[in-house]
């Protein structure tokens, strides 16, 4: 009885273990849109480092700050966003062309102002909130709640970001002046 049992939670197992990998082949919506985010992600954490190198004028150190952190708190986000493909059966992106291929986000300009490279940031980042958001209807309705909750913590990250540069791009002070 006791072997039965056993065989029934091991052959349980397999058969999740199984289907997991069944429903998640290399061209799956959920992979894809997976694979898709860890190339956005990769591009996005470049850009910042870009506009953190060249960032100047009056509001200098505020913005080298910032886009540092925004930069590291992306590159923080890229390991459960891979590892999340490679505990579902498959291999995340990693090679730049791979990246450059499956990213949305459009790479930096290479000589902007200020105004335009945290208008820059911004749009890539409503791009990728946006396909976020379709990435985990998609895994809630092929009933993925790991996939979903990865990226929800995710795309709360990029709508911080979005709000913090909107906010920047503001053209008064803040004061009603």
């Amino acid at each position: 009885m006791a072997q039965a049992k056993e065989q029934a939670v091991h052959g349980g197992v397999r058969t999740t273990e199984a289907q997991l990998t069944a429903e998640n082949t290399a061209d799956s919506p959920i992979i894809q849109g997976l694979k898709a985010q860890v190339a956005n992600a990769f591009l996005l954490y470049l850009n910042y480092k870009h506009y953190h190198w060249q960032t100047f004028g009056p509001h200098f150190r505020d913005l080298h700050r910032l886009f540092d952190e925004f930069a590291e708190e992306v590159l923080a986000g890229i390991d459960p966003l891979a590892e999340r493909i490679r505990m579902i059966g498959q291999d995340p992106p990693a090679r730049p062309n791979d990246l450059a291929d499956l990213a949305s986000v459009s790479i930096a300009a290479p000589h902007s102002n200020m105004r335009e490279m945290v208008e820059e940031g911004r749009q890539n980042l409503l791009g990728v909130i946006k396909q976020m958001r379709e990435a985990a209807r998609t895994a809630d309705e092929r009933n993925d709640p790991g996939t979903v909750d990865i990226l929800s913590k995710t795309v709360q990250v990029y709508e911080k970001q979005e709000w913090w540069l909107r906010d920047i791009l503001k053209k008064d002070d803040g004061l009603g002046n």
